[in-house]
């Protein structure tokens, strides 16, 4: 029997922190707003912009005082995270009218599998008109959806029309549409690693998808090897429902930083940033303490290097922080350029009660204390903004005060 063409949604609500500030407040509309931090303060880093703030060219993760500069009049509004939470479940609720093959990979993007939906609601492009549509009527927000025959390409189907859109990707068109973008439209394809493609001729995705494996295999190790195939559509990547992210093996955290950084001092403070999210993913899934912690470096000639140690169960930013900080002077050549930084944790004890024949009663209770506190911080940051409380370490450093990376580039690995 002929196996069936997978049909692959992706949906991106559109700038969709101010899309949802503009629905609880109808006299934004139509104005140039961003979402911050305190509205009164200059400083921080943009969150969110409307399609009005995009005309002046301000742009997510600006400075606030930058983006005055380029439009004096804009709005300023600071971020009311329940409320986003709020309307990426309602989206959510959506989606599942349509499939239970939903996994959500950032609070307002989800890739859907509709597979076996196009018997029941037509094709996949007619089922991506109808999501957005009702997302619109009921949600007041809009939003872009790809469809395509897998994960990777739907995203960038996505991404290709803005706002209000959907763009199809099939197997018979994707060379036409994709292969004449320039390679940094690829996923997993940043600035330092399209730089490096364009030292070996490589300059748009047709000419990835045609490279020679074993020469990006050379040059960029596994990842060379990943974004060429996906180039090539060769990406069988599953949707991961709800119940298969359950069982998590590991939760981690990564980031390009802003330059190179051969600081120290710099280095911790990025790691606690980190950790502050790992830290929270691990609470809120609810799989334990984390027994293992694992750093991944990239340096600037974009070589990766990773390295793990054994840790006492934990879920606790401060220890993991500190573990990872202890294994990065260990382990990396002391002034040498950090261009990436990565933490993540893994070895879950589910039996969080327990306590080890290594601590006393007295220590747990410490532990206890200290786990309830930044539990309370958490819930404090879920409904009012992570800029709202943050550790004495981050002040030190307007680059990382006041920038929520919670979201960004998180992964939680289930297990094989």
């Amino acid at each position: 029997m002929e196996k069936r063409e997978r049909v692959i949604l992706y949906s991106d609500l559109n700038n969709f922190f101010a899309s949802v500030e503009t629905v609880l407040n109808p006299e934004l509309k139509g104005k140039p707003l961003i979402v911050c931090g305190d509205p009164k303060e200059r400083r921080g880093v943009v969150f969110a912009k409307n399609e009005e703030a995009k005309k002046y060219g301000i742009k997510t993760a600006e400075t606030v005082v930058s983006a005055l500069k380029k439009c004096p009049h804009v709005l300023r509004v600071e971020t009311h995270f329940h409320e986003y939470k709020k309307y990426s479940r309602k989206a959510r609720e959506i989606y599942e009218r349509f499939t239970d093959i939903v996994e959500e990979c950032s609070i307002d993007e989800c890739a859907l599998d509709m597979t076996a939906s196009v018997a029941l609601f037509g094709s996949g492009e007619e089922i991506a008109n109808k999501i957005r549509e009702t997302v619109k009527k009921e949600l007041g927000l809009t939003v872009s959806v790809g469809v395509s025959f897998n994960k990777v390409f739907a995203k960038i189907a996505s991404d290709m029309k803005k706002p209000d859109a959907v763009t199809v990707i099939s197997r018979e068109n994707f060379e036409d549409k994709l292969y004449p973008l320039p390679v940094s439209d690829m996923l997993m394809v940043g600035k330092s690693t399209a730089e490096a493609f364009h030292k070996m001729g490589i300059f748009t995705i047709g000419d990835l998808a045609k490279a020679d494996e074993n020469l990006l295999i050379q040059k960029m190790g596994k990842r060379g090897r990943q974004v060429w195939i996906y180039a090539r559509g060769e990406d069988t990547e599953p949707v991961k429902a709800k119940e298969e992210l359950s069982d998590i093996k590991s939760i981690g955290n990564s980031t390009t930083l802003p330059y190179d950084i051969k600081n120290r001092e710099e280095i911790k403070r990025w790691l606690f940033v980190l950790s502050e999210s790992v830290s929270a993913r691990l609470r809120d899934s609810k799989v334990g303490r984390a027994s293992t912690v694992h750093i991944a470096v990239k340096n600037e000639r974009l070589e990766e290097f990773s390295w793990q140690t054994k840790v006492r169960p934990t879920c606790l930013c401060s220890e993991i922080a500190k573990s990872a900080f202890e294994l990065f002077c260990k382990q990396y050549p002391q002034g040498s350029p950090v261009h990436l930084l990565g933490v993540s944790v893994s070895g879950f004890d589910y039996n969080v009660s327990q306590i080890s024949l290594a601590d006393t009663l007295g220590d747990e209770r410490v532990y206890q204390k200290k786990e309830r506190v930044e539990t309370a911080v958490d819930k404090i940051r879920e409904k009012y903004g992570y800029a709202k409380l943050q550790r004495g370490i981050l002040l030190q450093d307007e680059k990382v005060n006041g920038l929520d990376i919670r979201g960004k580039k998180h992964e939680i690995e289930p297990k094989k």
